[in-house]
């Protein structure tokens, strides 16, 4: 099985060089060439800012090459698996990989209570009632990774760590408001980090497509705002990048297909672009073989045991609920398809397979300040 991810240069290794710059430990290598900018450059500020879907191909196709973000781009790196937010934010947050967060998509088999769950909501998918189930939330407080580096900034004293986000405590109401409060806090005395984290362009991408007039005139906004933001910053470094990108994609619905249902012992989960099948006892062999005469050319449908061997979703300790939570067969989007059941919404744009589309987020990097580059 190829993994397509990096997991030596992804989302994880550049959380784990924040981590190390504001002396935490770290789980795994970091990135040398971004530990070398904050060793030598010493800001007192260092920022970073995820868009949520924008992926490293969406901005060439969208930006021209002189624009402030693409100019300023590092490099390319990879996110984790799968390309989503669940996974991708926990890992930039924590600098832990999916296999150790237990965080493995946006819907999760939780075995303790037989339920799969919507992992970020708490409620059960498929259920007409949205609200979080007690039991759900106290089995992700159990299980789950999700301490942030901001977190553990704070908790050590030395220096101070800060959240933007548009929902939760003391949300911010619209992105100039999240870019003045960057501003603000970049002026405030100490050293410090700043993880600022934006819905978009995910959200106009799901419902009205990838590369709409309305995604690209909002991503052509985000970048003239963020230079507008870095002319006004001293001493400090922004990283912006992207939790996963984005495709256009043509959905299926498994309950058009009741012979593959019918092999089904409960709901799909993790990903429509990474879809965990749990299957019975006496119809795996009959699975596989429907599956990949209806599906193969769209997917590549792996056992349970390989997704283990293969590390696909990183190294590191294992969650004790990730084998629980895996199903007996994992199949990976490797064409514009997703497969949809049972509480699946219907987008036009998606993301989680395993395209450079979805997968290669942008590392941009900002230097403000004297001696620093893009001053």
């Amino acid at each position: 099985m190829k993994i397509n991810n990096n997991y030596s240069e992804c989302l994880t290794n550049l959380a784990c060089s924040i981590r190390k710059y504001f002396e935490l430990d770290y789980k795994h290598n970091t990135l040398e060439y971004i530990d070398k900018i904050l060793e030598e450059k010493q800001p007192k500020n260092v920022v970073t800012i995820l868009f949520d879907g924008m992926g490293s191909k969406i901005l060439d196709k969208i930006l021209p090459p002189n624009s402030f973000l693409l100019s300023h781009r590092f490099k390319e790196i990879s996110t984790v698996f799968p390309a989503t937010t669940v996974a991708a934010t926990t890992s930039i947050t924590t600098g832990l990989n999916p296999v150790e967060t237990g965080m493995l998509g946006w819907n999760m088999y939780f075995k303790e209570i037989d339920k799969t769950i919507a992992t970020f909501k708490g409620c059960e998918k498929g259920s007409k009632d949205k609200s979080p189930l007690e039991e759900s939330e106290a089995f992700k407080k159990k299980y789950m990774k999700t301490k942030t580096i901001m977190e553990d900034i704070n908790e050590k004293g030395k220096y101070k760590g800060y959240k933007l986000f548009p929902f939760g405590e003391e949300p911010y109401g619209d992105l100039d408001e999240m870019l003045n409060k960057i501003e603000k806090l970049c002026s405030e005395d100490g050293k410090k980090y700043i993880y600022a984290y934006d819905t978009e362009p995910d959200h106009l991408m799901h419902r009205f497509g990838t590369y709409c007039s309305e995604v690209k005139d909002l991503i052509r906004y985000r970048n003239f705002m963020i230079e507008k933001l870095c002319d006004k910053l001293e001493d400090t470094i922004i990283f912006i990048v992207a939790d996963h990108g984005h495709i256009p994609v043509e959905n299926i619905h498994l309950e058009n297909y009741p012979e593959i249902v019918e092999c089904l012992r409960q709901n799909t989960s993790i990903e429509p672009r990474a879809v965990n099948f749990f299957i019975k006892k006496d119809k795996k062999e009959k699975f596989v073989q429907l599956f990949n005469e209806s599906f193969g050319n769209y997917f590549n449908l792996y056992s349970k045991q390989e997704v283990i061997d293969s590390q696909l979703f990183g190294d590191g300790e294992e969650n004790p609920i990730f084998d629980s939570a895996l199903g007996d067969f994992l199949a990976i989007a490797k064409e514009n398809k997703t497969i949809l059941f049972n509480g699946d919404t219907e987008f036009l744009s998606q993301h989680a397979g395993i395209t450079d589309d979805e997968i290669l987020v942008p590392l941009i990097v900002v230097q403000k300040g004297p001696g620093l580059f893009g001053t």
